[in-house]
């Protein structure tokens, strides 16, 4: 049936067309002769065309363009009359006997075009008359055709200011008057568009009603170009009129375009000048107008002006625009009942913009809007619309993109109440733009107070405020968050030691809340910043360590062992003894002996209970090893003590390879270059000894297996540790051990039972030529080497 429709659509719009021409090509052929009878019979029947109700608005408009431009071409013949002497207004008169009214005032305001241009009478009589006759045309579509007509004509002859047609003190008024009278005829018959018809076609209808707006809106566009509309005549005159007729028609679509329309085309000074006038009407609006985009782009209009020059921002304070848009927003949410929640959050945002662009330095107002938002949707519990939690961002982000500064946002006191609507997912959304925010402006959060504040913003990032399982978030995303909040812990600083103190214990207190999955990513940072302070405390000329001090490493130092403790309970042993041999080498620098010890101790403890993987193992004993060889702070008892535990790890360890290692890696325990006391050659000798037996079994169960374990290449590495500690003239390791182990491993390699090893021979071949290069080069060392057979 719709394409039936259609069908016969065109058809009708053909046949009007050819109906147009047909009586078009008549009235050249009149025009071409001079015959003005003829010319207006003609031009009559082709208008006649243009009284059909069977076209749609879209069709209608297409017949409507055709009859416009022959009307062109007969304007030009009756300005020709005019200028051979024939009397325009007896043309004037003669028009109006057309037959049928439609074409008459077609052809009324075609004469009155050129009647206006001959300046034989005033243009505000002419168009009085022009615009009063027009009132019989009824039917909305014909009617606003005739009268779009109309004011196409007449809008380069009213009589404005400066034109032509300018008339006597009040002629800006007579022109006002009639764009206007014709404005609100053209609107009252578009309204009632949506009246024509079966209520089926209400939506076809109103998209029909929507094609022609722009015939109604350019009467807006016409009284805002008059040069005579002054701020004075806007207010008192235009404003107030076409406001009357945007809300006396009541229609959704009309009110929500022509309140568009005054703002898009008025000036910006006028808006700012009249907000009164305008935000009165905003409440009384259908409760279905998109009243939070017109006002939206009224802010936005206001905001962009008052960037233009800094010479308007007065104007603003004068007239209160803050105050004026907040109390209307205000007003318009409590006239509109319905109003969705996304349109509350929307106008809020808008209105947050505007004031950080108008009045960037007040703060208060900025937390004014804050604080009304929140009041607005107190008692209404987690916003649920998808859109409108996005414009909640948005309208947290404002101040952060603002001001670049999150310690700025932290004084709005509002700020974490607009947080408390935003469900789990969109808090965690929030949190990581406000550390991406802090990130990008390097932005360091100097006190306790405000980390306090901050982690009070972001704790959808700490905690689980929705009791949602760790094990139900998806892996990558919870990583990339809490390696966030890990970052964020390193932009807290202050050079302040006690304060800083203070930071550290804020941060632990929140972070201890996290559950065991965030504690591997959150501890760390906080205990390398932990050291950190206790490095500067060291550093410090006067004694940090004394009684008197409130902040100490010792205090530091106790902390941290409450924060690597919580990691004991995730488990994360390994991270966790990572970070107690990093605390013993603090407290090393800071001639802990105790301290150290016990974090030794520790690590020891862990070691011993908790890491059972043997990969896990090998790593744990050399990073043991490696940390306790640049220990100086144990006397002799305690270092024993330690060292005989690590050496006892590194031959207990499960494959032969990682225990020949660990054992000659202990060697490095006996032998501290610096440090004299701590040089003991002959317990070197035992470890690398010890080392080369535990080789040597290796050697014989892969021979035993004939399988290559590589066992070869644990010689020539121990070899490497005797030329070490021969070259820093340990007196244990002399050159017939040296000899003997290159013999050895000589012999090994051209076993039968060997299995060719690439790596391993060309491993020896370079430390030979290691020790052929020492021989060359001389000097003490060089002797040393020379009794060395290659």
């Amino acid at each position: 049936m719709i394409s039936d429709g259609v069908e016969d659509e065109e058809k009708w719009l053909a046949a009007g067309i050819a109906g147009l021409q047909q009586n078009a090509f008549y009235m050249h052929r009149a025009l071409d002769s001079n015959n003005l009878r003829d010319a207006l019979k003609y031009s009559a029947q082709m208008l006649s065309e243009l009284r059909t109700s069977k076209l749609s608005p879209h069709k209608y408009y297409e017949l409507y363009m055709r009859a416009f431009d022959e009307l062109r071409k007969l304007e030009m013949f009756f300005k020709e009359e005019a200028r051979r002497g024939c009397s325009i207004i007896d043309l004037y008169e003669l028009v109006q006997h057309a037959g049928n009214i439609l074409p008459r005032l077609y052809l009324l305001c075609t004469v009155g075009s050129v009647y206006i241009k001959s300046k034989e009478a005033p243009a505000k009589d002419v168009l009085k008359d022009l615009v009063e006759m027009s009132r019989g045309i009824q039917n909305p579509v014909r009617g606003l055709f005739l009268r779009s007509y109309l004011s196409q004509v007449s809008r380069d002859k009213l009589p404005d200011i400066g034109s032509e047609y300018e008339g006597d003190a009040d002629t800006v008024k007579d022109a006002v008057e009639f764009v206007l009278q014709n404005f609100t005829e053209m609107n009252k018959l578009w309204v009632r568009m949506q009246h024509q018809g079966p209520a089926r076609g209400k939506e076809k209808r109103e998209k029909e009603r929507s094609e022609l707006r722009d015939l109604v809106g350019k009467n807006l566009h016409v009284l805002s170009q008059i040069e005579g509309v002054d701020l004075e005549l806007y207010k008192d005159t235009v404003l107030p009129r076409v406001l009357e007729q945007v809300v006396n028609c009541k229609d959704e679509l009309a009110q929500f375009y022509l309140m568009d329309c005054i703002i898009q085309v008025f000036p910006d000074e006028y808006h700012l000048q009249t907000l009164d006038i305008l935000l009165g009407a905003c409440p009384q609006l259908q409760p279905s107008v998109d009243i939070k985009t017109v006002l939206s782009q009224l802010m936005e209009r206001l905001s962009n002006y008052a960037a233009s020059s800094t010479e308007v921002l007065p104007e603003f304070l004068q007239v209160e625009a803050f105050s004026k848009l907040s109390n209307a927003i205000g007003k318009v949410i409590e006239a509109q009942v319905d109003m969705p929640i996304i349109g509350v959050v929307t106008l809020y945002s808008s209105l947050l913009k505007f004031t950080l662009h108008v009045h960037p330095d007040r703060l208060d107002y900025a937390d004014q809007v804050l604080g009304s938002f929140v009041k607005k949707l107190s008692g209404k519990g987690k916003i649920e619309d998808s859109r409108a939690t996005k414009q909640v961002v948005a309208l947290l982000s404002a101040p952060l993109e603002k001001y670049n500064d999150i310690v700025t946002a932290l004084k709005l006191s509002n700020y974490p109440r607009v947080l408390e609507f935003l469900d789990s997912g969109t808090n965690k959304v929030m949190a990581t733009v406000i550390i991406q925010s802090i990130m990008k402006n390097t932005t360091h959060v100097l006190t306790a107070e405000k980390v306090e504040a901050l982690f009070e913003l972001i704790k959808g990032l700490i905690e689980d405020l929705d009791g949602t399982p760790d094990d139900e978030v998806d892996e990558e995303d919870f990583k990339e968050e809490q390696n966030s909040v890990a970052r964020l812990i390193q932009m807290f600083s202050n050079d302040d030691s006690e304060e800083m103190f203070k930071i550290i214990c804020t941060v632990k207190k929140h972070i201890l809340t996290g559950g065991p999955k965030r504690l591997p990513f959150t501890v760390p940072p906080l205990v390398f910043s932990s050291l950190k302070l206790v490095r500067k405390l060291q550093a410090q000329d006067e004694n940090p360590f004394g009684d008197e001090a409130s902040t100490t490493p010792k205090k530091l130092f106790q902390l941290l062992t409450q924060i690597i403790e919580a990691l004991l309970n995730v488990p994360a042993p390994e991270l966790a003894l990572r970070l107690y041999l990093q605390c013993a080498e603090a407290a090393n620098d800071c001639d802990l002996e105790p301290v150290a010890y016990e974090f030794f101790t520790q690590a020891y403890i862990l070691y011993e209970e908790e890491i059972s993987d043997s990969k896990a193992q090998v790593t744990a004993i050399h990073l043991i090893i490696g940390t306790l060889q640049r220990m100086h702070v144990f006397g002799v008892e305690n270092r024993d003590t330690l060292t005989h535990k690590a050496t006892g790890y590194s031959a207990k360890l499960l494959k032969k390879p990682d225990q020949c290692r660990a054992v000659y890696a202990c060697s490095h325990l006996f032998w501290v270059d610096d440090q004299e006391n701590m040089k003991d050659g002959e317990r070197v000798l035992i470890c690398l000894k010890r080392a080369l037996r535990i080789a040597n079994a290796a050697q014989q169960m892969s021979n035993a297996t004939r399988g290559s374990t590589g066992s070869v290449a644990l010689f020539v590495e121990i070899l490497n540790k005797y030329l070490y500690f021969f070259e820093k003239g340990n007196p244990q390791i002399t050159v017939a051990s040296v000899q003997s182990l290159i013999e050895l491993i000589t012999t090994e390699l051209h076993s039968d039972s060997t299995s060719p090893e690439p790596a391993t021979d060309a491993f020896f071949a370079s430390t030979l030529r290691y020790i052929q290069f020492q021989k060359q080069k001389g000097g003490a060392v060089g002797e040393r080497y020379e009794s060395i057979k290659v």
